[in-house]
């Protein structure tokens, strides 16, 4: 899962009012009348998440009897996690705990938002060594100067990655092999897969059955990122699409639409979405998220059979995607800091609830377990004796998350900046290549000064 953007200039305004203000957590309420100490937080969940965060924090609270009070638990949507959280901002009123993303680390940090957890998990001894996703962990370090070093500000409640699946009923429809995970296709041979999966299925002289389908969004990233190219510079001040690498990257990924035929055309999109087509059994490929996994073993919403495989290669042979996190924080005013990080801690770390997160108990996956040892043993027993339905490749979801000679997840880049918008520039007239009315070199030649001005005006804003 991926937290949305939080810092804006208007927020980064908000922060300086409400610092005034104090922070939530702080307040009177803060101990019970016998000394025990109370607790607030605030998160977003669906509904299976929210019974399991509810009956962690209740045997939580009976585990320590002695020690906590009430903990008082605030669950809202995705939706309007942000916008609630920078009311709680503007009135000076964070909960003890509550949910942060990488992309907010330094300016939380910076603005005094958010406590150091470093020394409280020293002296407690609470170790986070055996956390699958050590990238994920790594991003909510902060050493004063950048993300990614330096002393622990948050701990992740998940780590998620965005795979590829395939169809296997078309696959054995087409008599073609599936898809070897230990091997990620290249793109020539990718092509020609999809080629022979594109298909006009009932003889009307129409197409009505792709290789794979593309959403702009999040699928050309695969692409730039495994041709050695990048949407920005290191220090994510630059915006680098008009290098020869993206360009190549970028007429691969418009190819398979104008060019091969092998997705839908921009026209067939916007009469039936690529999520929908995949959903029909109408496209071999189609992208997958540790979150989707639950829905796609669902017979009622996806009654094929299918597995994941890995996105095609271009010119650094691996085969690449991206990640996503959200994490657990706590307010740098709160009146019981220790407290709260040992509730941090035991969110993300805690087997019961890992088992019950991530299907081990239950059958029910929305998220993969968080310790490496979880993952490793009674995660992957469930799914070999069948009774946790996943994907039997789901050595691809862990390839991406830990990194192997041939498997990369990384963040995307929008994770670093203050904003999306420069990001949102790009993809709104990227049908425009797709459909043929622009070349590669011509959409880039127009969009790229218009990007790097939106993300100066961005960085402007918080420096």
């Amino acid at each position: 899962m991926k937290l949305k953007k939080l810092v804006s200039a208007g927020l980064v305004a908000v922060m300086a009012t409400s610092l005034l203000a104090g922070c939530g957590g702080s307040k009177d309420s803060s101990e019970t009348a016998d000394g025990k100490k109370n607790l607030s937080i605030f998160i977003f969940a669906n509904d299976h998440e929210s019974t399991v965060y509810k009956s962690m924090i209740d045997q939580y609270k009976k585990d320590h009897a002695d020690t906590i009070g009430n903990i008082d638990v605030q669950i809202t949507t995705q939706d309007e996690y942000s916008k609630t959280l920078t009311g709680m901002m503007t009135a000076g009123d964070l909960p003890d705990i509550f949910y942060v993303g990488p992309e907010s680390v330094e300016q939380f940090v910076e603005n005094g938002y958010i406590e150091d957890l470093q020394p409280i998990l020293d002296k407690k001894g609470i170790s986070t060594d055996g956390m699958l996703a050590q990238e994920a962990l790594d991003s909510y370090r902060y050493d004063g100067d950048k993300t990614g070093s330096g002393d622990l500000y948050a701990l992740p409640k998940d780590a998620s990655v965005f795979a590829y699946a395939y169809n296997k009923d078309l696959f054995d429809e087409a008599g073609l092999d599936y898809p070897d995970p230990e091997n990620p296709y290249t793109y020539d041979e990718f092509v020609e897969v999809c080629k022979k999966l594109t298909k006009d299925t009932d003889g009307d002289g129409e197409i009505d059955q792709w290789g794979c389908g593309f959403a702009n969004a999040f699928m050309l990233q695969p692409f730039v990122w495994s041709n050695g190219a990048s949407y920005l510079s290191d220090d994510h001040k630059t915006v680098t699409v008009d290098t020869p690498e993206f360009k190549e990257a970028l007429q691969k990924y418009v190819d398979c639409t104008l060019e091969l035929g092998i997705t839908p055309t921009v026209e067939q999109d916007a009469s039936l979405g690529v999520y929908q087509r995949w959903l029909a059994g109408q496209e071999a490929f189609y992208a997958c998220g540790t979150w989707d996994v639950a829905a796609f073993m669902d017979k009622e919403t996806f009654p094929f059979n299918w597995d994941l495989c890995a996105y095609p290669t271009l010119s650094t042979g691996k085969s690449m995607t991206w990640l996503g996190t959200v994490g657990f924080c706590v307010s740098a005013n709160s009146k019981n800091k220790e407290e709260a990080t040992e509730l941090v801690s035991y969110l993300c770390t805690d087997d019961a609830g890992q088992k019950q997160l991530s299907g081990i108990e239950g059958g029910q996956s929305i998220q993969l377990p968080n310790m490496k040892d979880l993952a490793d043993g009674e995660f992957m027993t469930a799914i070999e004796d069948g009774t946790l339905a996943f994907p039997s490749n789901v050595n691809v979801f862990f390839n991406y998350l830990q990194g192997t000679d041939k498997y990369e997840g990384r963040f995307q880049e929008t994770t670093y900046t203050p904003n999306a918008e420069w990001n949102d520039i790009f993809l709104e007239g990227l049908d425009n290549v797709k459909n043929g009315s622009m070349t590669v070199d011509e959409y880039i030649e127009q969009v790229q000064p218009q990007m790097q001005a939106s993300l100066d005006e961005a960085w402007e804003s918080v420096e």
